[in-house]
């Protein structure tokens, strides 16, 4: 690499999107056995990284603490392998890989011009979408893989409701829902039913103005992407036996007793299996990503305000030239 430089979106205490900072004096990761280095093109936001931004997962009790040191932001990336370190066999130098450079995931952030990733959380990049696509994968496209294919063994003629069909997850899950042949139902604001219905979605619920635990029973299974209320009474929709995975909430023992059904609170694994799997499904046609907005890396702060309160359609990314 020439330049031991580079430019990066980093944080150096927690607050909204205005301690976002663009720093253009950032040292390149250093190369580490089990670990590449990517020449990063595109970066897909998640829910997290804006969490992140806020201090949700620092440690203590103040959400105000700085971190150690200046923090890079970002996980989901796409780019260009420059560097491989000890212990690595699967990928060479030049390679085209995807996953997540989180730095919870002992990566060094994805936003940034140059990231490093542990192997264990990259695989090769789906051969017929660009990276801005590619980029909008890993998290979202992995917890829909994991949930309906691992958790749930979702199959055909089974009926699923998948909350929040129009988010990032709720995307790639009503498409591969629909692939396993199921029939799928998705609850979605008044602006969105549109939109999930093109993604494939058989029955959509308007939760602005209808109560989906009074029109839909005797589902097999619940995927849930939003916590709260909206997860206590999704296990009126389901059948005896059946499965309720959510993104957020832990199981309701009382719950699962009263309707006889299994819960699961999944902690999505962003790794190599999965996001294999995921590139065959892209590459198969079943699974095509939808990008709602891009912003330039020196517009990272605005483009996580964005993600948190602008309530996109599919993915939001950061792309960096």
């Amino acid at each position: 690499m020439s330049s031991s430089r580079a430019c990066a979106a980093q944080i150096k205490k927690y607050g909204g999107s205005d301690v976002v900072e663009i720093n253009t004096n950032t040292p390149k990761p250093t190369i580490s056995p089990g670990h590449i280095v990517v020449e990063v093109h595109a970066v897909g936001l998640n829910p997290s990284d804006w969490k992140i931004r806020q201090g949700y997962f620092s440690k203590g009790e103040s959400k105000g603490e700085p971190p150690t040191t200046p923090l890079t932001l970002g996980g989901d990336f796409s780019g260009i392998v420059v560097e491989v370190g000890e212990n690595v066999s699967d990928f060479k130098k030049n390679d085209a890989v995807y996953g997540t450079a989180l730095t919870l995931a002992g990566g060094s952030g994805a936003l940034a011009e140059f990231a490093s990733a542990n192997v264990k959380n990259v695989a090769f990049k789906p051969k017929n979408i660009n990276h801005i696509e590619a980029s909008a994968l890993p998290l979202a496209g992995s917890s829909a893989v994991q949930a309906l294919t691992e958790h749930m063994e979702l199959s055909k003629c089974q009926k699923i409701l998948i909350h929040g069909g129009a988010g990032g997850i709720g995307s790639f899950a009503i498409q591969l829902a629909k692939h396993l042949g199921a029939y799928v139902a998705t609850t979605a604001s008044t602006d969105d039913t549109a939109y999930v219905k093109t993604l494939g979605a058989d029955t959509v619920i308007d939760y602005t103005k209808e109560n989906f635990a009074e029109l839909l029973k005797a589902y097999d299974a619940v995927y849930d992407t939003v916590g709260g209320e909206t997860y206590k009474k999704s296990f009126k929709v389901l059948k005896s036996g059946g499965i309720i995975v959510s993104m957020l909430e832990k199981p309701d023992e009382a719950l699962m007793k009263q309707y006889g059904v299994r819960a699961i609170a999944q902690g999505t694994l962003t790794n190599t299996a999965h996001l294999t799997e995921l590139a065959k499904l892209v590459e198969a046609g079943a699974i095509k990503v939808h990008v709602d907005k891009i912003f330039p890396l020196e517009q990272a702060g605005e483009a996580l305000s964005y993600l948190e309160k602008g309530h996109p359609k599919g993915k939001v990314v950061v792309e960096i030239q």
